[in-house]
């Protein structure tokens, strides 16, 4: 404010000056004051534009902190955000080249993969992610990875195969033809207050009911989220069951999941 009301005076003087030196027809002391007040604003704007804050100076940590994250080891990148350096790779492939995934202007597309998979693997909060990340405080790349990865179900999610009859396999000969196994889990989450009464678990915790379904190799068939985590299991299970898109058991012989 001292500053404005310094520079608002000056002009005031020297406006005042000009208009008298021109009057007297002084060529040479209105160009003197003419130059004076350019380098006095030139000088004020680099002030300026010195305290300003510059995005590019962020770039080293945030490559630096990806770097650690994703590249620096398998270890640390399983701890992070649930998978290896060879897996995070193969999203990334996927994301990109089959789901449209693409580098926004100031966030590549490995940098939002790890933050869509950080706030997940440890559900951390906006304020931590921004603080790790160097990065502000709005959810648009969480979405925009979450919106691709719904677009590549088809792909992520596969069709089952029944354990074969001549199976050799010390865990899976037990279970010939069945087609994976399925269990819930709940996931914490967070809703109104009003709302939470409904969520409320058997353990006491606030969630949702996910059914899940895995074949013989460990691939996710079918998954559904949504319930709250006061739903019974065999609430969610007959739900599944009976979408129009829902959980499916092929006709075959001793085809079933367990």
């Amino acid at each position: 404010m001292d500053d404005d009301v310094e520079l608002h005076v000056l002009l005031v003087t020297l406006f005042g000056l000009i208009a008298q030196m021109i009057r007297e027809n002084n060529t040479f002391v209105v160009l003197m004051s003419y130059g004076f007040l350019k380098l006095h604003r030139q000088s004020k704007r680099r002030r300026l534009l010195d305290r300003t804050y510059s995005i590019r100076s962020k770039v080293p940590d945030q490559i630096e902190k990806l770097h650690f994250l994703v590249g620096h080891h398998d270890e640390t990148c399983r701890n992070h955000i649930r998978m290896n350096t060879d897996c995070f790779n193969r999203l990334l492939y996927l994301l990109c080249n089959l789901g449209g995934l693409r580098d926004t202007r100031n966030v590549s597309i490995s940098e939002q993969v790890a933050i869509f998979f950080t706030v997940l693997s440890h559900h951390t909060k906006n304020r931590v992610v921004k603080h790790s990340f160097n990065r502000s405080g709005y959810t648009k790349h969480f979405n925009l990875v979450l919106n691709t990865l719904l677009k590549l179900y088809t792909v992520l999610l596969v069709t089952p195969e029944p354990v074969p009859e001549d199976s050799t396999d010390y865990r899976l000969k037990y279970f010939k033809g069945c087609l994976g196994a399925l269990d819930g889990t709940y996931i914490p989450v967070r809703v109104p207050h009003s709302d939470i009464p409904r969520y409320i678990n058997r353990k006491g915790n606030v969630s949702v009911n996910v059914l899940a379904v895995c074949d013989q190799h460990m691939h996710f068939i079918f998954v559904l989220s949504g319930w709250e985590g006061s739903a019974a299991d065999s609430r969610v299970l007959r739900d599944a069951v009976t979408r129009p898109n829902g959980l499916r058991v092929p006709n075959g012989k001793n085809m079933n999941y367990v």
